[in-house]
Formats: C-alpha cells, sequence, structure tokens
C-alpha cells in the first residue's frame, strides 16, 4: 500500500451520484493521486469503499473516518477482510470517535469516554473472526493521548481540520515509524474574500464541536478566535488562493513529517464534484 503520494479527500465520492463517483475516482488514479478519502456520516459505508475500489486498479480508498458509533466490530472486520481479499492490500481503514450525537444514537446519555470507546474497538478488531491487522487501519487522532494511542494500535493517523503545527507536533510524538497522514482543506480562488465566501460557514460548523475546537485551543489559538472564525484562524486551517498556493501549504505538511497530504477542495457549489479543480491540483502536486 503505497500512501507516499497527495490524495483527495471528497464528500462527493461518498455521497454524490454514484455513477459519477466510479468515473472521478477512476480519473483521480489516472491524474497520478495515491489515494482517495470518504468519510461517514450515515449510510452503507462499506459499500461505498467497494464501489470506489471496484471503479480503480491501484489507487488506496481510505475511510476518513469511519465513526466507531455508526458500525460493530465484527461488521467492520468482515467487510475489511472480503474487500481486501477482493481487491488487494487497497483499503485503509480509518476510524475515529466522532461527535456525542452519533454516541447518544446508539445509546441515549452514554457517557463520553473517546479514549476507552477507542480502545474497546480496536480490541474487538483484534479478536475478530477475521481481524483486522494494525498495518490497515489509522486513526482519526487530535489530542496526545489518542496520538499516542495510534502509535501503539495502529499504523498511524489521519486526522482532519489541523495545520502542519500540528503534523509537526504529531510527528514528535509518534517518532519516526507512525504514518502521518493530514487531510488539508483548499480553495483555488484568487482574493481573501472570495475563500472567506467559500469557506467561513464550511468552517464555522465544523469548529461548534467541541473536539476541533479543542485541538486548536490546544494548538495556541484563542477562544475568541476559534467563536469568531479569525482571519488568522481560517487561513491556519484552508489553504487558499493559486495552486503554488495550495503547493506551498502541502510541502509545510511534508516539512513536518507528513507521509502522505489528503486535499480536500471547497467550491462555491459545494454539490458539484470540483473536478477541474482535482486536475489543476493533480499538475501543481506531482
Amino acid at each position: 500500500m503505497d500512501l507516499s503520494g497527495v490524495g483527495v479527500w471528497s464528500v462527493h465520492l461518498r455521497y454524490g451520484d454514484q455513477a459519477e463517483a466510479a468515473d472521478a475516482a477512476a480519473e483521480l488514479e489516472d491524474l497520478g493521486f495515491a489515494a482517495v478519502w470518504i468519510p461517514d456520516g450515515g449510510g452503507p459505508l462499506f459499500d461505498s469503499v467497494g464501489h470506489l475500489l471496484a471503479a480503480t486498479r491501484r489507487i488506496v480508498v481510505g475511510t476518513g473516518v469511519m465513526n466507531l458509533w455508526m458500525h460493530t466490530p465484527v461488521e467492520t472486520a468482515a467487510s475489511h477482510a472480503s474487500l481486501s481479499a477482493a481487491h488487494g492490500d487497497r483499503f485503509l481503514l480509518g476510524v475515529g470517535v466522532g461527535h456525542a450525537p452519533a454516541a447518544d444514537a446508539v445509546e441515549p446519555g452514554r457517557p463520553q469516554r473517546p479514549l476507552a470507546a477507542m480502545r474497546g474497538f480496536l480490541d474487538a478488531l483484534d479478536t475478530a473472526a477475521r481481524p483486522v491487522p494494525r498495518t490497515g487501519r489509522v486513526l482519526a487522532a487530535l489530542g496526545p493521548k489518542m496520538l499516542q494511542l495510534a502509535g501503539e494500535r495502529a499504523r498511524g493517523i489521519h486526522p482532519y481540520l489541523v495545520t502542519p503545527d500540528h503534523t509537526q507536533r504529531a510527528r514528535e510524538l509518534l517518532g519516526e515509524g507512525p504514518l502521518v497522514l493530514p487531510e488539508q482543506t483548499v480553495i483555488l480562488c484568487e482574493s481573501a474574500e472570495e475563500a472567506r465566501a467559500i469557506g467561513t460557514d464550511w468552517l464555522r460548523g465544523y469548529l461548534a464541536r467541541p473536539n476541533y475546537a479543542g485541538n486548536l485551543l490546544r494548538m495556541g489559538f484563542a477562544p475568541e478566535e476559534v467563536a469568531s472564525v479569525s482571519d488568522r484562524l481560517f487561513d491556519a486551517l484552508i489553504a487558499w488562493g493559486d495552486e503554488e498556493a495550495i503547493r506551498r501549504r502541502v510541502g509545510e505538511h511534508y516539512a513536518a513529517g507528513a507521509n502522505h497530504v489528503a486535499v480536500q477542495v471547497l467550491t462555491a457549489d459545494p454539490r458539484a464534484f470540483p473536478r477541474e479543480q482535482w486536475r489543476r491540483l493533480a499538475a501543481a502536486l506531482k
């Protein structure tokens, strides 16, 4: 499983028109991207993984990330085994604890102990009839305790909505062995005003979630910056501008210790597959 290059993180490949998703995944492979990553907001996640694996030949398909509250370890392990048997070593299982509403949907009022929940899920994957190997999974780790767990129990980390500074801190904590595979949101545009118009409300939705807000506070941002989506915070989390600006930000992650960067493209029309932007980035990020 080669994760040395740049990947694409895309909600469209998961929840968009599935015929176009298959065609787009095949094109992304031809463009030279190393992986595609899809989120888990409900629905048949492993069917979507299989759909993308069947549409491609070499590219890695990763979950970015599977919400452990929405799937049982038995289902997860069996799906990983069957997809790997059918398509080779191309399915990387990204696992995350998600947010409190997902846990409440499974068991209302359930205490929120993310680290214990992740440990228990990994224990069950290890003891399943067809276990998910440590090398076949990464964790959505932001804080130091989850990062440490990822270093002990997974191939590495796939953190979402992070900065190159977080990548550096993660690398320092994990050491040289585990993979560091951050997501990086990007906007191809001509001005700060255009970038803010596309990205501010999108970003505000994530900053309302305690895990993302808490991580940014740990990284040195002030509470008022998180609450207001300050320009400094926006620019740290979303790379915007031309292809060279995006290339620089991806390069900052690599310089900080990333093995692979998954770029997520935002556009003015969130429903449309950003295929032209993917083509432009493929040429710039080679």
